[in-house]
């Protein structure tokens, strides 16, 4: 899911990033919402808020929107920078501390959001916390699946999906209409993870509140579990297979 990029990367590859960490995007996006009523999984409308914010003259409004984006900029560097520095010497696992550092951050902003009444400034630092780890979550997955797969937000997906949609009525040739299919459905199950976790953070929400970051900080883990799991398996696997070709010869 996490390890194989360039030509080893698969379309299941792709699709198991995208429907874990959709479904994850899609639990934090409701979560922000309804918590601080804030977008936290992407930043386009926090760009309308802030020329509207400039319009009103209401410029400390205007600077915490900015800020949201910039948080969500700063998420994606770091992501980015650290799988660079880690995968210089330890290339299997340039994603372990970024989706680390992710699962970090959801828990503790849901350890002190269910912890404390939060005030306006409280409500900002958690937005500007989800944010950060959004960006580290969508910057990651563009890098591992080469831009293919984004998670976190659906415009583009939307967009492209339209592209897809139409272009089936054109190209007819067998090769073209089944790498349109493909896409097609990759981008479907995209949108489909990202609502399901929509609803399931929904309801959760109204049992858990700000504690419905720990079930998306869980998916995280599985997601990290089950790419050592392979791993190890795949090693295993090697192993055994070298072993008896020595003992074949």
């Amino acid at each position: 899911m996490f390890r194989h990029q360039g030509k080893n990367r698969t379309f299941i590859h792709n699709l198991r990033l995208a429907t874990l960490l959709s479904f994850v995007a899609g639990i934090v996006n409701v979560t922000g919402v309804l918590s601080v009523q804030t977008l936290t999984t992407n930043v386009t409308g926090h760009f309308a808020y802030f020329a509207e914010e400039i319009m009103k003259r209401d410029y400390a409004a205007a600077i915490t929107f900015f800020v949201f984006t910039i948080f969500f900029l700063f998420g994606a560097f770091t992501s980015n920078f650290l799988a660079e520095l880690i995968s210089r010497k330890h290339p299997n696992l340039s994603h372990v501390i970024p989706i680390s550092l992710e699962m970090i951050i959801l828990i503790s902003v849901g350890i002190f959001g269910a912890q404390s009444a939060l005030s306006s400034i409280e409500g900002k630092w958690i937005a500007f916390a989800m944010l950060f780890a959004m960006g580290i979550q969508n910057s990651l997955v563009t890098k591992i699946s080469q831009s293919t797969v984004r998670t976190t937000h659906l415009t583009g997906l939307f967009t492209d999906l339209g592209i897809e949609l139409s272009q089936l009525f054109f190209y007819k040739k067998p090769e073209e209409n089944k790498k349109l299919k493909t896409s097609i459905y990759l981008r479907l199950s995209i949108i489909i993870f990202f609502f399901l976790g929509c609803i399931l953070g929904g309801f959760l929400y109204n049992l858990l509140e700000m504690e419905t970051l720990f079930v998306a900080a869980t998916f995280l883990l599985f997601a990290l579990l089950y790419d050592y799991i392979r791993l190890q398996f795949h090693v295993i696997k090697r192993k055994t297979f070298r072993h008896k070709t020595i003992l074949d010869k």
